[in-house]
């Protein structure tokens, strides 16, 4: 119901691009434009040092100035409409990962219920939805194999006649126990703080079972949320190719060298690709979330949601 009047809220108040404050525009041409790096597209990231099991992971674009806003104003302040841009930047991310040769599964990271309540809405699975549009329009497909990114302004259309159905959601992950706020805590914290706090919903696995997976959030840190969702696809059957996230840390976007894996095992995954996690300084985690349904993401049908109180 907040999301409902957010929206009705939206045609009546004066508007402002949420990455500058440009009046008039919810997101003005040179925001968008930041959202795209410039027409320089999506690219692997590296966390400092790599997670053990962290997958490849490709960004959209670096998290600060009006990327940050722009998130911010989607994820905590309601501004729904950007959903669009956003899942736009996240199906180039996306594309980094998968070829467009065979169907796939989007599996957004899960928060935990008090997030989803106070906020009133999901973002991650909105924006997740938005990119899987996006990646079915007409020529999805073909811009996936050729590796090319996704058009400036494009934004995530509505579902259009002969779209692809090669990509579709699955909110199959949950949490199984609550974990402490990760705001300050270094990376093998936040590794030891999320160590089998995730996992498969019931009756999931039957979906997941043998398919490929990019695993989706918003922002990427330091690849511990990202390792252990990866950790629990896994488990479940599911093949993980990689991770997909809208931002990551400038410094992530480095020389493509890869850095230093921190503690036994590899990074890697994907294409040739290495990335990183996710640090919930906003409020990801604190209550575990309960059961609820699954979407099936079956070839041929349009993404279901589901009475999910996930994030």
């Amino acid at each position: 119901m907040q999301g409902v009047w957010r929206e009705l809220a939206g045609l009546v108040l004066p508007v402002a691009c949420a990455g500058c404050g440009r009046p008039r525009t919810e997101l003005c041409g040179r925001c968008r434009r930041a959202l795209g790096r410039d027409g320089r597209g999506a690219r692997r990231v590296w966390p400092r040092p790599v997670p053990p099991g962290l997958p490849g992971v490709w960004a959209g674009a670096p998290y600060a100035d009006e990327v940050r806003a722009v998130l911010l104003a989607h994820k905590e302040r309601g501004a729904l409409r950007l959903a669009g841009p956003l899942g736009w930047v996240l199906a180039g991310a996306v594309r980094g990962l998968w070829h467009g040769v065979e169907p796939l599964l989007l599996v957004p990271v899960p928060s935990a219920r008090r997030s989803v309540a106070g906020r009133g809405h999901d973002p991650v699975r909105r924006i997740a939805l938005a990119a899987a549009r996006e990646m079915r329009r007409p020529g999805a497909a073909a811009a996936a194999a050729a590796g090319t990114g996704v058009g400036e302004g494009a934004g995530a259309p509505p579902e259009e006649p002969g779209a692809r159905p090669g990509v579709h959601v699955l909110p199959s992950l949950r949490q199984l126990r609550p974990v402490a706020d990760q705001a300050g805590l270094s990376g093998p914290e936040r590794r030891s703080n999320l160590a089998g706090a995730l996992g498969v919903r019931r009756g999931a696995e039957r979906l997941l079972s043998g398919q490929p997976v990019v695993l989706v959030d918003d922002l990427v840190t330091t690849g511990a949320t990202l390792a252990e969702a990866a950790r629990a696809v896994t488990a479940a059957g599911g093949r993980v190719i990689g991770a997909a996230v809208v931002a990551a840390p400038t410094s992530s976007f480095g020389t493509g060298r890869r850095p230093r894996t921190d503690g036994p095992g590899t990074a890697g995954g994907g294409h040739d690709t290495v990335g990183g996690g996710y640090g919930t300084v906003h409020g990801r985690y604190g209550t575990p979330a309960g059961r609820s349904g699954i979407a099936e993401a079956r070839p041929g049908t349009a993404d279901r949601r589901t009475r999910s109180t996930r994030k």
